[in-house]
């Protein structure tokens, strides 16, 4: 990635769109019409200026890549999964004030992630930027890191969303018939069972998944409603605002209630994560330097809201947080589906609204396995795994990397193995979702920071009549200038440094093995 190359305007244009004579070896020179460049030659342009070829094919509008980031995000879809989590440490007052911080935090975080993508789109993300921006001394080892953590981070949650689809069902199929008793076998079976649709939708419809994307997203948007107004119009008993805004729980026994708040802001944190999918689809995204940060931006505001609609009206409907807890449902983990069965009184009514839930989470099996195999791929075309020539093919009619496909599928499936023998040390492995991903935000953005304090990264206007060179700092259309942009930077950092040091704390003070959080030993292995 590091030599140099010369870019000149595309079609033989100068820098300001006049006519160009065109001066070829053994040719007579003629003048080229000027014209303004499409956004295929854009995106082009872009690829090159960072030493890449166009090998995969541009199939995402901003509508689709926004149905794919709403897919992958499912914040609303968490929200009920993650309910536990917050009530534990936090309450529901701290709940709900931590999963502001955090919507905010991660619309900062993923505002400056998207000037990254303006400026480098590329499916490599984290770890190409890391390389730019990092000092030359050391740009080398911090990219090879780099690409290794977020690997890693998207294997985990491919893993984490087969795992809790899975597990899901099970607890439907328990709630409708109360004398059943799911096992570990049957929720890895199912497991493989959604990891083998993931890649077969990942491998056959991958010329479609575009389109797919528009059914995701109204999905993801309707099933909104359909999950949430039939639950507060029946719900017969409702919290009061004051029960809802002041109580606070330190079920972690931590010292002070501030830091069992922080403790469980990692559930809400876990919602909002995952926007930086639309970066590792950059290069299969028409106008990529334009659609990518305002479909990641979008995404993060619309499933924030969305997110932050079902908190209120899950904590309105649960009167009586101990009883839900203590339902056969709360016993595996997902209390949210006796929420539901109380508040519309009829078995079926619930399961078809828990239906909507499983469903998007099924959906997002497949496009975290997308974005996880074209990290795989990118990382392979820069020679940084084993069999980088291998992972770096794509198959030659429909430009899908298949094999990146199917290593992540395999470890994937292969990790599933270790859940028949422990579901504890299955979740070890699992925790590195969160942890991978946020040293990652955070470490390019500080690098980021670093730069745009120097003044290193240069405006578009100040390359006219330049020779590029490949990997040269240069704003994409998508940036914040000025004061404004360095403290937006800024605070992500300080947000997501936040984030690491929580994503490491166990829920309680005294876990035991099964409960202990292990993210800080993974990660740092």
């Amino acid at each position: 990635m590091g030599t140099s190359m010369e870019l000149h305007a595309a079609d033989g244009r100068g820098s300001d769109g006049s006519k160009k004579s065109v001066v070829e070896e053994g040719k007579t020179p003629h003048v080229i019409e000027s014209k303004v460049p499409s956004a295929d030659q854009r995106d082009a342009q872009a690829l090159a200026r960072l030493g890449k070829k166009p090998v995969l094919k541009r199939r995402f509008s901003f509508i689709a890549m926004l149905g794919f980031t709403c897919t992958v995000l499912v914040t609303w879809e968490v929200i009920p999964i993650i309910y536990v989590t917050g009530l534990t440490n936090g309450g529901t007052a701290g709940f709900a004030y931590s999963y502001l911080v955090a919507l905010v935090g991660s619309l900062s975080i993923f505002t400056v992630l998207g000037e990254m993508a303006s400026l480098a789109p590329t499916s490599g993300g984290q770890y190409h930027w890391t390389y730019m921006l990092a000092p030359a001394s050391c740009r080398k080892f911090l990219s090879y890191i780099m690409g290794w953590l977020v690997i890693c981070g998207w294997q985990a949650l491919v893993a984490s969303s087969a795992y809790l689809s899975a597990n899901l069902i099970l607890t439907l199929v328990t709630m409708n018939n109360p004398g059943y008793s799911p096992t570990q076998w049957q929720g890895t079976l199912l497991y493989w069972a959604l990891m083998a649709l993931a890649i077969i939708a990942n491998l056959y419809s991958s010329t479609i998944l575009p389109k797919l994307e528009f059914f995701f997203l109204a999905v993801h948007i309707l099933g909104f409603f359909a999950f949430l107004i039939p639950m507060v119009y029946m719900c017969p008993d409702k919290a009061t605002s004051t029960e809802v805004w002041t109580q606070f729980n330190n079920g972690g026994d931590w010292p002070t209630m501030a830091l069992s708040v922080f403790v469980g802001l990692i559930g809400s944190v876990f919602a909002n994560n995952g926007t930086d999918c639309a970066v590792h689809m950059a290069e299969e995204t028409r106008g990529a330097d334009y659609v990518i940060p305002w479909s990641v931006v979008a995404t993060s505001v619309l499933n924030g809201l969305l997110g932050l609609g079902t908190l209120l009206s899950m904590l309105y409907v649960t009167p009586d947080i101990e009883a839900v807890l203590d339902s056969p449902t709360g016993q595996l983990g997902f209390p949210f589906m006796q929420v539901v069965l109380d508040s519309v009184g009829s078995y079926p009514g619930a399961t078809a609204m828990i239906s909507i839930v499983i469903a998007m989470f099924v959906f997002a099996v497949t496009a975290f396995l997308a974005t996880a195999s074209r990290i795989v791929f990118a990382f392979g075309r820069d020679k940084g795994l084993p069999f980088w020539q291998t992972m770096a093919k794509v198959h030659p009619k429909t430009a899908i990397p298949n094999y990146a496909i199917y290593v992540i599928t395999g470890v994937a499936c292969f990790v599933g193995i270790i859940n028949l023998g422990s579901a504890t040390a299955f979740n070890i492995i699992l925790s590195i979702g969160i942890s991978s991903l946020y040293s990652s935000y955070t470490i390019t953005e500080l690098l980021l920071l670093w730069r745009r304090i120097r003044g290193d990264i240069r405006k578009p206007s100040e390359m006219s009549g330049h020779t590029w060179e490949a990997n040269e700092l240069v704003w994409g259309p998508f940036h914040i200038p000025g004061v404004l942009g360095i403290a937006l930077n800024a605070f992500a950092v300080c947000y997501g440094t936040i984030v690491i040091i929580f994503c490491f704390f166990p829920t309680t003070v005294n876990p035991d093995a099964a409960h202990m959080n292990w993210a800080c030993l993974i990660t740092a292995a």
